[in-house]
């Protein structure tokens, strides 16, 4: 067999690890596959939930990659830890897929994982799958409280940067709140360009970027994890200055045309540009790339 099938087919062909791992998959299967489908159903086609099945994906790919190391990492269970976690996880299945709490449904996916591993597998294996864990938790949706709490607050520092920029450029704005007025438009930033929508799936791709790119470095992984805020933010801003102007210079007819057809592609490309900008300088720094630092 040839060795690239080998590496992927052979970790999975151990007849006591299929025999250990069949029920979890089947029972995963039965407790979450409804969920997914709500989920595509309903939270997956809102904008800032679109991100969903990437993260799922992802996830299990992470998860892939490292079934060597688990396997390899068995230390044969911690049975007191696993049932609490898988427990825990177990009961906020079960309160939010009754009570409709996707907050809960969808979060329980944590404890029921890590439980399950450190039951089968233990400590060291789970440790392997610290990254795909975490990185889990963007499939939760925010509770409505941060919501709320979150978005004014957002559209203020969103609608005060952009009249800012455009000031110093030369056109004729003003603020009223969360009003913009250019010429003869006025501009309302309403919730959806408060960049809330777009924070928590350019957080994600961020946070992916730098666990494939510098987890090895601590000093430059930490310089990056700082930046991702500002740069999602920047981004946004970026997305509602040149939604601005387009209205300005061509209408109000083109504005809702670059709103609706390519105002996410350019929030998205500012902040991986800007995201790959960072890391580029902070490659270039000594301090972070001294000789004998961990690459």
């Amino acid at each position: 067999m040839p060795p690239v099938l080998e590496q992927w087919i052979l970790p999975v062909q151990d007849g006591e690890g299929l025999r250990r791992w069949l029920p979890v998959a089947l029972g995963l299967a039965v407790m979450y596959v409804p969920t997914y489908l709500d989920l595509a159903q309903g939270l997956w086609r809102e904008e800032p939930y679109a991100h969903g099945p990437i993260i799922l994906a992802v996830v299990a790919w992470l998860t892939w990659r490292q079934r060597a190391a688990m396997a390899a990492a068995d230390a044969g269970g911690a049975p007191l830890a696993g049932s609490v976690a898988l427990t825990l996880g177990v009961a906020l299945y079960v309160i939010g897929r009754s009570q409709s709490l996707p907050l809960f449904e969808v979060g329980s996916q944590i404890p029921v994982f890590a439980g399950a591993v450190l039951l089968l597998l233990g400590w060291r294996a789970l440790a392997r799958l610290w990254f795909p864990l975490v990185f889990l938790s963007f499939l939760v949706p925010l509770p409505g409280f941060v919501i709320y709490g979150i978005t004014g607050p957002l559209k203020t520092l969103v609608s005060q940067n952009v009249e800012s920029v455009l000031y110093l450029l030369g056109y004729p704005v003003a603020r009223a709140g969360v009003m913009l007025s250019i010429g003869q438009y006025q501009l309302l930033v309403t919730d959806a360009c408060s960049g809330l929508n777009s924070l928590y799936s350019l957080a994600a791709l961020g946070f992916l970027y730098l666990h494939l790119t510098a987890s090895g470095n601590i000093a430059r992984a930490v310089c990056l994890a700082a930046g991702i805020l500002p740069i999602a933010l920047a981004a946004n801003g970026v997305r509602v200055l040149i939604l601005v102007l387009v209205t300005f210079h061509l209408g109000d007819e083109a504005g809702q045309s670059f709103l609706h057809g390519f105002a996410g592609m350019t929030l998205f490309m500012t902040a991986l540009l800007l995201l790959l900008g960072l890391d580029a300088l902070l490659r270039r720094l000594p301090a972070l790339n001294r000789p004998g630092a961990p690459a």
